[in-house]
């Protein structure tokens, strides 16, 4: 017996929000900046990410060449066969630095897990701050200290870390993780966004 499959529907329009949001938060892209960059209104932006609106080709187009990626990255499109194992070069990976310069962040995770689940190896430098504002409701972070020691600040509470040991806590509310010490200290840096 033969039976032919049909492929499926798509009633609505891929939605970017996400991918695009991941995208802009792994450059260390601001809605300005990439708005600039893009040629794309601060406020299309705004309601692309939240899924209030679907762009155009000619909008997609934009965003994904000032991002730097193909189109059907943000379209969430069939992606070329990736290989077994894929390596990213030391150099490769991308990294972010706190305002006071004592603190680097070289992204780890995958940039579609960006917003969802993120990881990144720390170096903190003696009296370097590492500050945030409160991230979504219920969002975790897990800081597993390598070498040195770290003090962590979650609102109110605070606790120092020796190389070996883990904090978890809550980030819906501001937090800092700062190096009180006199030598450099680093650390595993796991994000769980809610």
């Amino acid at each position: 017996m033969n039976r032919r499959t049909t492929p499926p529907t798509h009633n609505e329009p891929p939605r970017v929000g996400s991918t695009l949001a991941a995208l802009r938060t792994a450059r260390a892209l601001s809605l300005d900046e990439l708005s600039r960059q893009a040629g794309v209104s601060k406020s299309m932006l705004s309601q692309i990410e939240r899924n209030q609106a679907n762009p155009t080709v000619a909008v997609v187009w934009r965003l994904a060449n000032a991002l730097g990626v193909p189109m059907h990255e943000l379209l969430g499109g069939a992606k070329p066969d990736a290989p077994a194992i894929a390596t990213v070069a030391a150099h490769a990976t991308p990294a972010l630095r706190s305002p006071d310069g004592r603190c680097e962040l070289r992204i780890l995770g995958p940039i579609e897990l960006a917003g969802q689940f993120e990881w990144y190896e720390l170096s903190v430098q003696p009296g370097g701050a590492l500050e945030s504002q409160p991230h979504e409701p219920g969002s975790r972070e897990h800081l597993s200290v390598l070498s040195g020691s770290l003090e962590v600040q979650a609102g109110a509470e605070s606790t120092r870390l020796k190389a070996g040991e883990t904090a978890r806590y809550a980030v819906d509310l501001p937090h800092a993780i700062r190096n009180p010490g006199k030598s450099a200290a680093s650390a595993l840096l796991v994000v769980l966004h809610a």
